[in-house]
């Protein structure tokens, strides 16, 4: 039967998709339903949205109601039967990692519809065969996410731009060794000389003696290639020993030429960098086996849905189910959200509610949790692409597609979801699911010697604990055995009395000893608990396995906080510092500089940016900087410079283990340098921290005035002083590798219809005997539900 043509056909409204849209071919915006299901994913042929026409959910008819636009393209995808090889084929040459495409493996069934005729199917005409090429020649919108992370994560260096080569010669880079051993495999080439040298050893058994990073201790050239990485695209692995980082190198083709190597005929025959990174990640060895020896139960139904690892996403899916493992989150993001989708008024990729709504759909429903369709027991997934894309977008590290923490993600998605409840002008404890975590930490500082007191209150998501790291020996593996801890021990240290040995207090008018003290003001609802397990090796935070004994039931009863007691005497505000006005210059250099002929406001510059202290050093930074002349002295920055450290930078070192006094201690005595403040405080373990000047004097239950009633601490900073304060552990995300920025996380959730489970990506298995311990006792992030 011939297929109409309906009037919509010839809108002028329709055109190929560009380079910058987001095309959703794939999937479905508000679920994921997919291009792989009978039914397909509905494409607006207008603005490229993807919708489902699922009789259930069908957000394709939604999307049509909302926008108005009518047309769309079914897009299906059928697999192809695998091709068998003919006998007389030609054997296969050197092996060669050649790019899977999408068109070799499935089939596209496409046909294109009207919604406002009814849903009719409709013949195509020219202009909308061309839309409908446009739509499955770009990039899906998931694909583009990914390209554009990748890309972002890795650049060029001033190496790359700047770099000198030998005069040209041909280098032979086909059936090569080592210049220094016999390895024909994991070869680099010097970009400077065109000397061949091995790599480090890689997982996954490739070897390497670093031969190429010892040619770079010994020459000091800093950049090399990876043979078999290069493509006819002009893309390589390329790493710069001197910036310790894979880079671009926007000119590879005619560096290459250089040695007489041609890109255009290049194949890539062995694995990249990022390729190994990503395997080795998703092959940390979690233990899937039970005590019998046997892979543990996958488990399958609503709740029990994995999350596909998009490369190195392991931190945002140990978090999210997590998140959605508590009754808070399911019930926003299913039953309290059912009107939104047909109220909002954003694309659906761009609001965060629409995807945290598709990502309860996802993993509570149990749509998406079945049997992978070739017969293997664990299950696909679902890929949470339009989140990460969403809750990154404008942040340097989670847009990347690296590694990151899972604390610092989940304090990072904890604040885009607060800012997007402002901007629906919901204010805190309004019954947000993030409302969960919020409680206060309450401060008391006493002054040793007139005993005043003071009381201040922050606001919390989670509380980071120290942890003891005392070595027992080595393992077989060569791994460090540590001591195992209580939790509840850890907690005793971190609220423990902390002593000041200079505080200026305002009563005193003098440095006193002062003694500070650590509780809560309120407990909240869900109590997240963050290890704080790192020590520092070459200046950089190792995280380090140590065993954490936690119990499944803990009371926190004997640690909340008072406020002022009675018979407590308040300190008086501290005055605030009359601003600093201009520092006393160095009187010799200022004579000296002045003596040259140079004005007296250049000569403080030069002696601000130099330190204050040498003429000689002065001078020559006016000699470097004789384009700035007539620029006013430089207060505002002078005076930033003595208001202390950023928030920013005692997060840093608060995140290595420290508290926010020690690291205010440090940095005023290094002048403010962040590598100078880390080194003092491995020097300086022991010493006292420093109080942050003049804290506002905030105590746990405010008097109201007569005039009106003062809101309370539990409504500015959430939870509450209800006792007992008893909590039952829900969930915990366990980590394994050097560094909480490499390596593989997993969360386990306990308590479920199911029993406890683990979700490893997209593996979801029943978890029990030692290996639910032993993940139990490596865990980073530890949440408890209070009873």
């Amino acid at each position: 039967m011939a297929l109409e043509i309906c009037p919509h056909s010839f809108s002028t409204d329709l055109s190929p998709p560009r380079l910058s849209h987001a095309v959703h071919r794939e999937e479905c915006t508000l679920c994921f339903d997919d291009q792989d299901q009978p039914e397909g994913v509905d494409v607006c042929l207008t603005c490229f949205n993807g919708g489902c026409p699922s009789q259930e959910r069908h957000h394709a008819r939604s999307h049509f109601e909302k926008s108005g636009h009518p047309m769309v393209v079914n897009v299906r995808r059928v697999k192809k039967p695998a091709k068998e090889r003919d006998d007389e084929e030609p054997p296969l040459k050197k092996l060669a990692i050649l790019e899977t495409r999408e068109e070799d493996q499935y089939d596209h069934h496409l046909f294109v519809k009207c919604y406002a005729c009814g849903g009719i199917e409709v013949q195509q005409t020219p202009e909308i065969e061309s839309v409908v090429k446009g739509i499955m020649a770009a990039n899906s919108s998931a694909r583009q996410s990914e390209v554009k992370a990748w890309e972002e994560d890795i650049l060029p260096c001033e190496h790359t731009l700047t770099l000198q080569q030998v005069p040209a010669y041909e280098v032979k880079s086909t059936g090569a060794t080592c210049s220094r051993c016999t390895l024909n495999e994991n070869l680099w080439l010097c970009l400077t000389c065109g000397s061949l040298g091995c790599g480090r050893a890689q997982f996954g058994g490739v070897g390497g003696n670093g031969h190429g990073v010892g040619h770079f201790e010994e020459t000091g050239h800093p950049l090399a290639v990876k043979l078999g990485t290069i493509t006819a695209e002009g893309t390589a692995d390329i790493y710069c020993y001197t910036c310790n980082d894979a880079k671009v190198d926007p000119d590879l083709a005619s560096h290459l030429a250089n040695f007489g190597i041609n890109v255009m005929s290049q194949t890539k025959t062995e694995k990249s960098m990022t390729e190994l990174q990503i395997e080795h990640n998703l092959k940390f060895d979690f233990t899937m086996t039970g005590d019998d020896g046997k892979e543990l139960q996958p488990l399958y139904g609503p709740g029990l849905t994995g999350l596909r690892n998009l490369g190195n996403s392991c931190y945002l899916a140990s978090t999210i189910q997590t998140l959605f493992s508590l009754p808070a989150f399911q019930y926003a993001y299913t039953q309290a959200s059912r009107s939104h989708t047909a109220t909002c008024t954003l694309p659906p990729d761009t609001c965060i509610q629409c995807q945290m709504r598709k990502i309860g759909d996802g993993l509570l429903s149990g749509r998406y949790s079945q049997p992978k369709t070739n017969g293997e027991v664990n299950q696909d997934g679902i890929k949470p692409t339009g989140l990460k894309a969403l809750v990154g977008k404008g942040h340097e590290e989670f847009v990347s597609m690296r590694q990151q923490d899972a604390e610092e993600f989940l304090q990072h998605l904890l604040k885009v979801l607060r800012a997007d409840s402002s901007k629906r002008n919901l204010p805190p404890g309004s019954g947000e699911p993030t409302d969960v975590f919020r409680f206060g930490l309450e401060q008391r500082l006493q002054c040793t010697s007139c005993l005043g007191v003071r009381y201040r209150v922050d606001g919390q998501d989670l509380i980071s604990l120290p942890v003891d790291a005392v070595e027992v020996g080595k393992l077989e593996d060569g791994r460090t055995e540590w001591k195992a801890v209580e939790l509840m021990d850890c907690l005793g240290r971190g609220l423990a009395e902390e002593e000041l040995s200079e505080y200026q207090c305002p009563r005193c008018e003098r440095n006193v000893r002062a003694v500070k003290q650590t509780r809560f003001a309120t407990f909240p609802e869900v109590l997240v608990v963050h290890m704080k397990k790192f020590q520092l090796v070459g200046w950089v935070p190792q995280k380090l396995d140590i065993p954490v004994k936690v119990g499944d039931i803990i009371n926190l009863d004997n640690w909340l906080g008072t406020g002022l007691k009675e018979g407590e005497v308040a300190l008086p505000e501290d005055t605030k510092p009359a601003a600093p006005g201009l520092p006393e210059f160095n009187e010799a250099a200022m004579n000296m500089l002045e003596g040259m002929g140079f004005p007296a406001v250049r000569c403080q510059r030069a002696l601000l940016a130099t330190g204050n202290s040498d003429g000689e050093a002065a001078m020559e930074w006016l000699f470097a900087h004789m384009d700035d002349a007539g620029q006013p002295f430089p207060f505002d920055a002078y005076l930033s410079s003595c208001s202390g450290p950023s928030p920013e930078q005692i997060a840093m070192l608060a995140d290595m283990g420290f508290s926010a006094a020690q690291a205010r201690k440090a940095f005023k005595e290094t002048g403010g340098d962040a590598d100078s403040a880390v080194e003092w405080l491995f020097s300086n373990p022991d010493a006292p921290g420093e109080e942050e000047e003049a804290p506002a004097p905030v105590v746990a239950a405010p008097i109201a005035s007569s005039s009106e009633a003062q809101p309370t601490v539990a409504e500015i900073h959430g939870g509450s002083s209800t006792l007992p304060a008893t909590y039952r552990l829900k969930a915990f995300i366990s980590h394994k590798g050097p560094s909480v920025h490499s390596g593989h996380y997993v969360a386990t959730i306990q308590d479920l219809d199911a029993g406890s489970v683990l979700f490893n990506d997209e593996k979801v298995v029943k978890s029990e005997g030692a290996a639910h311990e032993s993940l139990k006792e490596l865990a980073y992030l530890y949440v408890f539900e209070k009873i």
